[in-house]
Order: C-alpha cells, then sequence, then structure tokens
C-alpha cells in the first residue's frame, strides 16, 4: 500500500528538529521536508543534512529571497506597514509565501498534508493555515504543538535529547528565534517577564548593542523610484541586495531593535524583541519622501489605510480580497514617490539629512515668508472668513440660545415676584 506524504515546513529549530521524529512515530508516511530560505542566514546544506538524519525521505529546499524582499518586503515599505505603529513584520511578511512554496511542493509530490512546527499559542499557525487554504482548501494541516503531549519548549529539548537530534538552544537560553533578511525576533525565556529588561547583549544577533555601536555618525542616502528603493549611495542593487547592505549600515550604529507588547491575533497579549536594522532604514527613509510628494489628503487617507494594512497582514490576510485592493491603492499612491533621500545614523537613531524630488510638492518660493507669484497673503482673509464661517455660526447660535434663556429666566423670575406681591396684598 502507498504511503500518505507530509510536506513539513522544517527550518531545523527545535520545535521543526523534533516534529521529524514524532511524525514518524504517530504518521505511517513519508516526511518530505522543506525548507523556504527567505534570508536565515541559514547554511542550508546543514539544515538539509539533519533533516536526512532527523529521518526525513527527502528534502526541498527552496531559494525565495528575492521573491521574498521583492513582492512582501517591498509591499509593505510602500505601505509604510508597522504593525500598532511599532513593528515591521517581519515574520508576518514570511509565512505566505512560505505558506504558498509548501503548497506548491505538495502539489509537485502528491501530498495530502502539510505540517508546520507553529505552537498552539501563537500566531504563525494562522497565517500557515489561511495560506494553505488560500491555494488548496483540501490540503490538511498537522499541528503537533495542537495535539501531542510536550507542553514547554524544556519538555521539546527533553525529547530532542532522548532522540539525540542537536537543537540550536538549551534550557538556559532558550528563546524561539524566527529569523529572514527583513529581521530577527526573539520571544519565550526571560522576556516573558514583563519586568525583566532585555539581555541585549545575550540577544542581539543582526544589531550592536548601543554601546558597542559606532561612534561616529554615517550618512546613507537610498534612491527610490515609484516607491521602490533602488539604490544605495548611489549604487544600483537588486531589493535584496539593498536589504543587505542597509542591514550591515544599521547594524554598525544599532538600529532598529524594538522591545514591544503587541496584542496577538489570538486574543493574548505576548513580548517580543526584534531586530530590523536595514528595514527601519528602509521604512524611514520611504516616509520622509512621502512627506515631500504626496499631497495633504492622500497621507491621511494613506495613513488610515496602513493601520488597516499592517493589521491585515499581521492576521495572516495576506491572500484576500481587501489586502489586494489596498495594495492596488498604494501602488497608485507610489506614481510620484520618487527621489533621493539622505539619513544620518548615530547610535540607534535615524535622522533625516536631506530629501530631493522632481515630483516635491514643497516649493520653497511658495512655502517661505517671502512673495510669490501663485500665493498672495491678502488672499488668506477671504480664505479664513469661508473656513472659519462653520464656527461662527455656531458661536452666534450659541449666544443667541444663551440670551433667550436669561431672557426666560428673568421673565419667570418677574412672574414669581408678582405672584408674591399678589399674595402678600
Amino acid at each position: 500500500m502507498k504511503k500518505d506524504k507530509i510536506v513539513l515546513a522544517y527550518s531545523g529549530g527545535l520545535d521543526t528538529s523534533i516534529i521529524i521524529p514524532w511524525l514518524k512515530e504517530n504518521y505511517d508516511a513519508e516526511i518530505i521536508a522543506t525548507c523556504i530560505d527567505v534570508g536565515q542566514d541559514e547554511d542550508m546544506e546543514k539544515v538539509k543534512s539533519k533533516a536526512i538524519a532527523s529521518g526525513a525521505t527527502k528534502v526541498y529546499v527552496e531559494y525565495s529571497t528575492d521573491e521574498f524582499v521583492k513582492d512582501y518586503v517591498y509591499k509593505a515599505i510602500k505601505a509604510n506597514a508597522l504593525y500598532e505603529g511599532k513593528y515591521l513584520l517581519g515574520t508576518s511578511l514570511a509565512r505566505p509565501l512560505m505558506a504558498k512554496k509548501l503548497v506548491e511542493i505538495a502539489h509537485k509530490e502528491g501530498a495530502a498534508y502539510i505540517c508546520h512546527g507553529c505552537t498552539g499559542k501563537g500566531n504563525d499557525q494562522v497565517r500557515f493555515e489561511v495560506g494553505i487554504a488560500a491555494f488548496d482548501p483540501s490540503i490538511k494541516v498537522i499541528a503537533p504543538w495542537r495535539i501531542w503531549d510536550i507542553k514547554s519548549r524544556e519538555d521539546a529539548i527533553d525529547y530532542a535529547q532522548e532522540k539525540g537530534i542537536k537543537v540550536p538552544c538549551t534550557k538556559e537560553k532558550i528563546y524561539s528565534r524566527d529569523q529572514n533578511l527583513l529581521h530577527i525576533s526573539h520571544e519565550g525565556g526571560d522576556l516573558e517577564d514583563t519586568n525583566n529588561e532585555h539581555k541585549d547583549d545575550i540577544l542581539y544577533m543582526m544589531t550592536k548593542t548601543l554601546e558597542k555601536a559606532s561612534n561616529t555618525s554615517e550618512y546613507v542616502e537610498i534612491e527610490f523610484q515609484k516607491g521602490e528603493a533602488v539604490s544605495v549611495n548611489g549604487e544600483k542593487m537588486k531589493p535584496h541586495e539593498i536589504l543587505t547592505s542597509l542591514n550591515a549600515i544599521g547594524s554598525n550604529h544599532g538600529i532598529g531593535v524594538l522591545d514591544m507588547i503587541e496584542n496577538r491575533l489570538v486574543g493574548m497579549k505576548s513580548r517580543g524583541v526584534y531586530e530590523t536594522p536595514g528595514g527601519s532604514i528602509l521604512i524611514e527613509a520611504h516616509k520622509l519622501l512621502e512627506t515631500l510628494t504626496l499631497d495633504r489628503n492622500t497621507v491621511h487617507t494613506k495613513s488610515m489605510m496602513s493601520i488597516e494594512y499592517s493589521k491585515l497582514v499581521y492576521d495572516g490576510l495576506w491572500f484576500s480580497p481587501l489586502k489586494e485592493a489596498l495594495d492596488a491603492f498604494f501602488d497608485k499612491t507610489q506614481e510620484f514617490v520618487s527621489g533621493v533621500v539622505k539619513v544620518k545614523l548615530y547610535k540607534g537613531n535615524i535622522m533625516p539629512s536631506s530629501i530631493d524630488s522632481p515630483y516635491a510638492l514643497y516649493d520653497q518660493g511658495i512655502s517661505s515668508f517671502g512673495e510669490s507669484d501663485l500665493y498672495n497673503q491678502k488672499d488668506a482673509e477671504g480664505f479664513i472668513n469661508l473656513f472659519s464661517l462653520p464656527t461662527k455660526i455656531q458661536t452666534m447660535m450659541k449666544k443667541k440660545n444663551e440670551i433667550n434663556s436669561l431672557e426666560n429666566q428673568v421673565s419667570a423670575n418677574n412672574w414669581v415676584v408678582r405672584i408674591s406681591e399678589n399674595i402678600q396684598y
């Protein structure tokens, strides 16, 4: 009888390392490990060897860094997507791409199952499974953390030791990490107590601590075309090369560290420490360019749409109709978001230095205090008269009602006096 096939989203980390032997114990199936490389700084040959040694029948490695940055990260940058105003959505942006690749492998292998290592308390289980359903609702999902007897990361480490599997964490350094070219996240361990300051010298993997960051400031110049970065310091690069370059520059200056308590989709709060050096520079430079090239109404409307977009991405609805419609909206807003932005980096700070664009809506001649052919200061008087008209009418109405109320009160008081006099008489 032909065995079932299970495609496993495999990273070589703690969770997915122990899932392979667990699946072999509980399912009569071939385990096909699938590693999706989105720039997580791993030796994929070692990851493949580990998967085979752990019991996988076959291993796929999908090199998707270019696609990740061009089709996912850049869309989020154009939207200025920051979940709850802070988080650059590093993990959230990678999951839909991974789901897409997992379905492609499942179809190629004729697999009826896809397995992931997400916990039953996290957001990623939703992102993976909604993404899978967007391409093939018939595929069945296996989520071990929701069904096995392992209850904690400590239990998972014990299980790995029992099976002779090396894992990249210990009970002393038990952080759960997720890395790609955009960021690395850290959760768990002593971070779960909000009274604990995070240990930057132990935690950081992409960014220098402020103490070790450069004591000399540095300028970086980024050119954008229609909202997408195309060069760094005058050198044309592919999107993933731009992010790689900015990561190195930002790391040297301690850029992009976020310690955040966020509201998870599944109903609880969680604490995470995120390192996003290059992405932080990129989104700040992009926002600066938009201040020069977008009109007031577009800026204000876009800021509201960015909140909804960030929530959709965080919640795993990347392939939803609304998210796709918002992409079209943001693309339209980016038609003239082209130009060069220079920022100054120093000890975790990103400071504007200069912004230049052929589509600038800022005109020094108009905005300065001097005279302008397009703007006559005397015209402001008429504008203010019209603009303040609703306020004037509102105030007049209130005063009229106050006078009427006072007259009524006086009349009532006179009536009381007359009645009193009649009674005395």
